[in-house]
């Protein structure tokens, strides 16, 4: 049966866990109006997604 020889420190258990990082979401410029949006979406202003209206815009 696999069961620890010793404890994990606190040190060795952080440090394993320093590299779970959130990272900001990717955003791309929208041919359309410019504006910033999420790649692979319909865009929040324009509503527009590869070069046509998918969405009313607001």
């Amino acid at each position: 049966m696999g069961v620890p020889k010793r404890r994990t420190s606190k040190q060795r258990k952080r440090q394993r866990r320093a590299h779970w990082k959130i990272e900001a979401p990717k955003l791309v410029n929208c041919p359309q109006c410019h504006e910033l949006t999420v790649p692979h979406r319909a865009c929040s202003e324009c509503g527009y997604y590869k070069g046509r209206e998918v969405v009313a815009a607001k």
